[in-house]
């Protein structure tokens, strides 16, 4: 029998997976895939478990539980002063990956070109491959990893489609400024280009600086559809809630998708979450202070390490520069410090389409208790 042709030929299996595997396999303590060692608020469970347990565990609207996304609209415009119509305007989605390949294949068609900034999360390219589309590459600086907005300006075509920012941005934690937005709307304005923000890390934004959603800049919202993500916000990776924000038009269309890719998203979490909004708002605005002190512990720990960093500006991943160690390319240093020292990490040279020849950060993930960094890092101290 002949089977048809693979339609991503050259996707296997994620690099967290395989190095969360090799992790288990090695006993390595686990700092690559993006996820904390700690449980979500006690409160949160135990409205979820409420729900499971009287009995709302059928289907959720397709749309979303209306208490939800009610609390979702009055975040936004409370944080980026955006109103959304609750109805029309936000979808529950199951994860930010759902949200982002619905919105992809929703709003990108065949020949349509996508541009994404290298280095890029893996799950983007996929979805535009299966839809059509075409991935147009654009590296971000270093040191600071910002975008060149001269090579976008010429990127930037009638047959450009989408652009999509990740922010604060995974791996490299580079965070927008107001400078940032104003560019991105001066080089779109005028045409029918799309904006996807990706956003799950909007609540992991340090040094007192707040996150500057596309929701905050009034001409870009209104060509953005913008996803985040309940799992990093209270630490359930594993319940996969998001959601998508967009203008009503550009809404119905994703909802089109979403409705034919889950339908919906978990009753008992959807309730649960949203007594949550309401009993503790101002959970998510202590994020910040939450995670920064386990950045500057974990970097602290670092200081009489061979690595050398700059402490990381968003999200809970920190890069740590190991050229004064090795010279083995990041896949090799990564699968090498999971055996040999016994802690995983991820090499980023795989979030890009052409990683420079002269790469030499891994991605470290913080999000865990302090006898897991301490742990951590008196054997990377030791290297």
């Amino acid at each position: 029998m002949n089977y048809p042709p693979s339609k991503l030929p050259q996707v296997g299996t994620t690099i967290f997976t395989r190095m969360s595997q090799l992790a288990a396999e090695q006993g390595a303590i686990n700092l690559s895939q993006g996820f904390p060692d700690f449980d979500g608020p006690a409160l949160l469970k135990e409205r979820v478990c409420h729900y499971l347990l009287n009995g709302h565990n059928q289907y959720a609207p397709m749309t979303g539980v209306p208490a939800l996304r009610q609390a979702i609209a009055s975040k936004i415009k409370s944080l980026y002063g955006y109103s959304a119509n609750a109805d029309s305007e936000i979808t529950v989605t199951s994860g930010a990956t759902e949200a982002i390949f619905a919105a992809i294949a929703a709003l990108v068609g065949p020949g349509d070109e996508v541009i994404v900034f290298d280095p890029a999360y893996d799950c983007y390219e996929p979805a535009i491959s299966l839809n059509g589309g075409i991935t147009h590459h654009l590296p971000l600086l270093p040191p600071h990893f910002g975008i060149d907005w001269d090579r976008l300006k010429d990127a930037l075509h009638s047959k450009t489609r989408m652009v999509i920012v990740n922010n604060p941005h995974n791996p490299t934690g580079a965070v927008f400024s107001r400078a940032d937005l104003d560019t991105l709307a001066e080089l779109l304005r005028g045409s029918d280009t799309l904006m996807l923000g990706d956003e799950v890390y909007e609540h992991i934004v340090f040094d007192g600086q707040p996150h500057l959603s596309l929701l905050c800049h009034p001409e870009l919202a209104q060509r953005s559809v913008v996803v985040s993500s309940f799992g990093k916000t209270y630490h359930t990776t594993g319940w996969k809630v998001g959601y998508v924000v967009a203008p009503a038009l550009l809404s119905a269309e994703v909802r089109k998708v979403h409705q034919y890719l889950t339908f919906s998203t978990s009753t008992p979490f959807q309730l649960g979450l949203a007594d949550f909004l309401e009993a503790e708002p101002d959970h998510y605005l202590q994020l910040p202070s939450f995670y920064q002190a386990k950045r500057d512990e974990f970097c602290q720990l670092l200081a009489g390490s061979r690595f050398r960093l700059t402490p990381t500006r968003g999200t809970y991943f920190q890069l740590l520069d190991y050229s004064a160690i090795s010279d083995r390319n990041d896949v090799e240093m990564a699968e090498w410090l999971t055996r040999e020292v016994g802690v995983a990490a991820i090499p980023i040279s795989v979030f890009y389409s052409q990683p420079p020849a002269d790469l030499r950060w891994l991605r470290f993930c913080f999000a865990k208790g302090s006898e897991t960094l301490q742990k951590a890092a008196e054997r990377l101290c030791k290297i």
